[in-house]
Order: C-alpha cells, then structure tokens, then sequence
C-alpha cells in the first residue's frame, strides 16, 4: 500500500473514529445555547450516530421538544424521515410542538419526504429543503409555490443522478420562481454575494423571507448583510451522536475553510 493510500484511508475513516471518541451535543445544551444567541432564531437538527434506529432518533427529538418547552420563541425542529423510518404517525407526534422542517437527502428518498410535508403542511406549521443542485426542485418549487409549506432553498449535499445544473445560476433561477409566494422562504447560503442577490429578488415581491446559516461556519459578512437588507437570521443548531464525525468529514474535504474564516472575518462588505 502506497503512503497516499494509507493518508486517504486514515481521513475516511476519521470521521467514525470521533463517533467513538468525542460525544454529540445533547438537546439541553444546545437548546439554552440557541435561547442565549440573541438576535438569531434557531432551527435544531438531530445527527443520529451510524447505528441509530428510529426509536433512537424519535427519543432524541423528543428530548429536544422537551428541552424548548415553555421557552417561547419561535424555534423549529428540523427532522430527517430517512432515519425515522418514513414513520407518517412518528413525525406527526413531532409535528404541532414547534414547526417542522423536513431536511433534504439523497435524490432517490424526495418523493417520500416531501409527500409527508405536504400531508402535514395541511394541518399545521411544516417546512422542508429545496437543493438547487437537483434539476427536479424547479418543478418541485412549482407544486409548491402556492401552498403554506416554509420553504428552505439549500444548496444541496447529493449531486443530481442527470447531472447537477450549475451552483449559483440554479441557486437564483430557484429563488426566482418562488419570489411573489405569501410563505416564508429560507435562503440557507454562507455566500454573502449569492444570499444578498436572492434576498433582494424576494424582498421586491414582497415573499416573507430569512438568511439560514449553520452553527460552526464563517458567518459574519452574511449577517452584516442581513441586518443591512432587515431580514431575520436563523441558525441551525445541530446536536447528537453524529454531528462531530459529519462536521469533521465536512471540514476534511473544505481544506480552504481557514483562509475563509479569515476572508469573512476581515473582509470589508458591500452594501
């Protein structure tokens, strides 16, 4: 084995290693970590551990309802079907607390996690993702557009099996057919260029909408724009056996995030 064999080996099999070694964030301490972040609402997702099974995964969102309970606010839940079985009764039990936001995964379990959100979206506050990277979101957001789903435009994870459209165009070509709706869009985007221009097409058709971020990335130059265009911040707050090893994953695969903690840190802004 080559030494360039055993570095790859070594980084993928990292992230389940820290699996191992470092517990998740728990629900309790990610919840008053949330409350304390003035000036920003929260979303908060549980990241199950490899071998989590559905019991597992609807105790773990239990505990966080229970840890936002009486707190007030306007806090969602973000929940992934895949891993509560596509249980129709489980998500519902979650649903009605606070609003529930359907994450999106791989391209091949859409259909089933937007049917759910659209059976539940009838009967109280439900959300769910939008990648722009998959060719089908276009028709998707069409279907929706409409309706009082919160939509959430995302970039997306899992590449398109057709082969995905272009980041940035897609990004926008998407925001656009869902500008003029009455419910709330999200525009979850750490690129202050990109989630300023979709901001601005949806604050001139007057769409309700708000900058998403997630907890750990550079976040400065988008909630300097945000405050500047007076639209709300959300972040999300991951908790759970799951997250170190997905964020080291992540963070071995961005080598260039130091440079862009620094880019965001001391660059100036355009408003």
């Amino acid at each position: 084995m080559s030494l360039w064999s055993a570095l790859r080996d070594m980084r993928y099999a990292l992230p389940a290693q820290v699996e191992r070694w470092v517990d998740g964030p728990d629900a309790a301490s990610v919840a008053r970590m949330g409350q304390a972040a003035k000036g920003m609402r929260a979303t908060y997702g549980y990241f199950p551990a490899q071998q989590s099974d559905p019991d597992q995964v609807m105790a773990a969102n239990q505990a966080m309802l229970a840890a936002l309970r009486g707190q007030g606010g306007d806090a969602r839940l973000a929940v992934k079907a895949p891993h509560l079985g596509f249980d129709a009764g489980r998500i519902a039990a979650l649903a009605g607390h606070v609003p529930l936001i359907f994450d999106a995964h791989a391209p091949a379990q859409a259909d089933a996690t937007l049917a759910l959100a659209t059976a539940l979206g009838e009967q109280g506050a439900v959300g769910c993702a939008l990648p722009a990277r998959w060719r089908r979101s276009m028709a998707d957001a069409a279907d929706l557009r409409d309706g009082p789903l919160i939509l959430r435009v995302v970039q997306g994870e899992w590449a398109d099996p057709d082969g995905s459209a272009p980041d940035k165009v897609a990004y926008l070509e998407l925001v656009r057919a869902l500008a003029g709706r009455r419910a709330m869009v999200g525009i979850a985007t750490h690129d202050p260029t990109l989630g300023q221009a979709a901001m601005q097409l949806l604050l001139e058709a007057g769409t309700p909408c708000e900058w998403e971020l997630l907890r750990g990335l550079p976040r400065r130059r988008c909630r300097i724009l945000a405050q500047h265009l007076g639209v709300p911040v959300r972040l999300y707050w991951p908790f759970g056996p799951g997250w170190w090893p997905y964020a080291v994953d992540k963070a071995l695969a961005r080598p260039y995030l130091p440079l862009w903690a620094f880019q965001d840190h001391f660059s100036r802004v355009s408003l």
